[in-house]
């Protein structure tokens, strides 16, 4: 529509098994270094860990640090580098109107009690009773106001002062998607001038990997890229967060763009329809390429479950671009990939290249000229599917 303003990507905070901030993870990925897994603390399950961080330097309180999940740390950490990637870290004026939109999963699950109870529920001539029973003794009734999932958002008020409105979006991959989308529909409709958006994910937990081991999805050892060998999701831990600003606002103060946000759309294809995914990619593909291919790449978030990602593979095939998967680099972070993805997207075009491609990815092309341009896919290991669009700014 004509009157959406542009939308300016002024900040990026990313922590990931690869290191913390834009010049880490560009240093790593311009030269093509091979992924850090861990294919042994899980085993048989493959692994991105988290790069060694010293959170004292986002979240100088101890005490605050207790009282969160690794996950909320992360996401905290993060969102302190994109504040100070933008230069409004402690700024109170403008973090009492900077609105948040965050996405996030559960916390994090008591593993001795859930191992017992699959230990013995097999044995029980009841087994629902049995579960009902064991679920009110067992369980701390503090343990469900520690996984509220609106609790990041909460931490990003406490230590970082962001005040202004506040979202936060369940739904595994594709509430990564929508809290992008929010933040930039509110932006560029003028409904907000400054947003902090994104999300975290620890996959260094035993319950998450049993929840997708139990639904075959969870990646083994050995480590192989998703494209190629679509044969299990390799969880990553991670976190990612964009300010998103007017160029009005931004100006205002001085500040200048890394990439501009030119497009966020989400969807959700029917997946029992044969070539429905296909069809839902094919579209928002179109709408984000405008039909133009001169300086464009594709960053994939492919999460590596099989039926998904052959059908992300078969549209990005016909697009003809040459494409990246995020999920070889830093591993799949469900709720925060799509946020990772856009960040390494925005970082790729505000270097004006596109970094080197894997061996073994057989999408993966040789790309030498300037990249002006980046599409984001994101398709949900199960449901929902999404894509954006990053432009050099200016």
């Amino acid at each position: 529509m004509s009157d959406r303003r542009d939308v300016w990507i002024t900040g990026i905070g990313l922590v990931s098994s690869l290191g913390e901030g834009l010049e880490a993870h560009w240093s790593v990925l311009a030269e093509g270094a091979k992924p850090v897994v861990d294919e042994t603390t899980f085993t048989p399950y493959v692994v991105h860990p988290l790069a060694k961080i010293n959170f004292d330097l986002q979240i100088p309180k101890r005490g605050d640090q207790r009282q969160m999940e690794p996950w909320q740390r992360i996401g905290t950490y993060a969102a302190g580098l994109a504040l100070d990637s933008a230069g409004i870290k402690g700024d109170k004026d403008i973090l009492g109107h900077t609105d948040m939109v965050v996405a996030a999963g559960g916390g994090e699950r008591d593993q001795s009690v859930d191992g017992s109870i699959l230990t013995e529920i097999e044995k029980q001539e009841k087994p629902e009773v049995y579960l009902n029973e064991r679920l009110q003794a067992d369980l701390r009734p503090t343990l469900f106001l520690a996984q509220l999932s609106n609790l990041l958002a909460g931490n990003i008020s406490i230590v970082h002062g962001v005040t202004g409105s506040s979202r936060t979006f369940m739904g595994e991959e594709g509430s990564g998607t929508d809290a992008v989308r929010i933040g930039y529909s509110r932006v560029a409709a003028g409904t907000s001038e400054i947003a902090l958006v994104g999300g975290a994910y620890n996959s260094e937990r035993r319950d998450m990997l049993l929840l997708f081991a139990l639904r075959k999805l969870a990646k083994m050892a050995p480590w192989a890229p998703v494209l190629a060998q679509p044969s299990g999701v390799p969880t990553g831990s991670a976190g990612a967060f964009l300010v998103l600003e007017s160029p009005e606002h931004a100006k205002a103060r001085g500040a200048r763009p890394i990439a501009k946000l030119s497009g966020v759309w989400s969807e959700r294809a029917r997946r029992s329809e044969p070539g429905a995914v296909e069809g839902v990619l094919d579209d928002l593909l179109a709408k984000a390429a405008g039909g133009v291919t001169e300086g464009t790449a594709v960053l994939s978030g492919a999460t590596g479950a099989p039926e998904p990602t052959k059908a992300e593979v078969a549209a990005l095939e016909r697009t003809g671009l040459p494409v990246r998967s995020v999920t070889d680099r830093v591993g799949h972070s469900v709720e925060a990939q799509f946020p990772v993805a856009l960040a390494l997207a925005a970082l790729a075009v505000s270097q004006g290249r596109l970094f080197a491609p894997l061996p073994g990815e057989s999408l993966e092309k040789p790309f030498e000229g300037t990249l002006t341009r980046a599409i984001v896919t994101c398709v949900g290991h199960w449901r929902g599917e999404g894509a954006a669009l990053v432009e050099r700014a200016g």
